[in-house]
C-alpha cells in the first residue's frame, strides 16, 4: 500500500467487462522516499470503490487486496484501489503530511 493524492481522473468508453461501472483515478505517490520502488509506483490508475475527490489523500493497496475491496473474490482485471480516503494523519518530521486535515473535516 502506498499513500496518494487524487490528481485526475480517467474515462474508458471501451474496456474489459470487469471495469464496467468502476470510477478510475489517477493517483500520485505523496510521500518523499527515495527508495528504489518510488518511481515505479506513481503516477497509478486505480480502481475507486470509495468516491475519492479530486486533492484528497487515499491510501491505495495493489493486487488481490485491492480487487478483493471491490468486492467479490478478488478475480477483476485492475492492480490497484482506493482502500481508504485520509480524514486525518500525523507524520513527526514529513511536512507534507504533518497535521493533515482533508478541508471538509471527513
Amino acid at each position: 500500500m502506498f499513500l496518494g493524492r487524487v490528481i485526475g481522473e480517467v474515462w474508458a468508453s471501451r474496456k474489459v467487462a470487469d471495469l464496467a461501472g468502476k470510477r478510475l483515478l489517477v493517483i500520485e505517490r505523496v510521500d518523499d522516499s527515495d527508495g528504489p520502488a518510488a518511481s515505479k509506483v506513481t503516477p497509478v490508475i486505480a480502481a475507486d470503490p470509495l468516491g475519492a475527490d479530486l486533492g484528497e489523500l487515499v491510501v491505495v493497496a495493489f493486487g488481490k487486496a485491492a480487487r478483493v475491496a471491490c468486492g467479490g473474490d478478488g478475480d477483476f482485471a485492475f492492480e490497484a484501489a482506493i482502500v481508504g480516503v485520509v480524514d486525518q494523519g500525523h507524520v513527526p518530521g514529513r511536512a507534507w503530511f504533518d497535521g493533515y486535515k482533508r478541508e471538509d473535516g471527513g
